[in-house]
């Protein structure tokens, strides 16, 4: 039983606008979260941010193949695509990466918003 395969996909937020994280965390609030609730071949994803710093998107699928074909599609769009249209830029890297293992501990993997959204 194979963990999964993973991809990162990360932008700089470094000369971002103003107020770009709380426009993220409401955009994947509102939109991108449902999106990737459906997504076939996702096991899950789990968006990052380091706010003035980067936002991340990382990506667990349960094969290689759902994996590469969602990289390439994401590619050809990347520079045009929400996130990258409310940072400004193009992601800075996109990587595919080895799900070496995963551990759900006592507490269970939870979905929806994190601390930071809440108003």
């Amino acid at each position: 039983m194979d963990a999964g395969y993973g991809l990162a996909v990360r932008w700089s937020l470094t000369g971002a606008p103003l107020g770009v994280g709380q426009e993220l965390r409401d955009y994947v609030i509102s939109t991108s979260l449902a999106r990737f609730m459906f997504l076939d071949g996702l096991a899950f994803k789990t968006w990052r941010m380091r706010e003035g710093e980067w936002f991340e998107g990382t990506y667990v699928f349960d094969s290689p193949r759902e994996r590469d074909s969602f990289r390439a599609e994401f590619e050809a769009t990347a520079a045009g695509s929400p996130v990258s249209r409310l940072i400004g830029s193009g992601p800075i890297t996109i990587e595919d990466y080895e799900v070496v293992a995963i551990a759900e501990g006592p507490a269970k993997f939870r979905r929806g918003a994190g601390p930071g959204s809440a108003r």
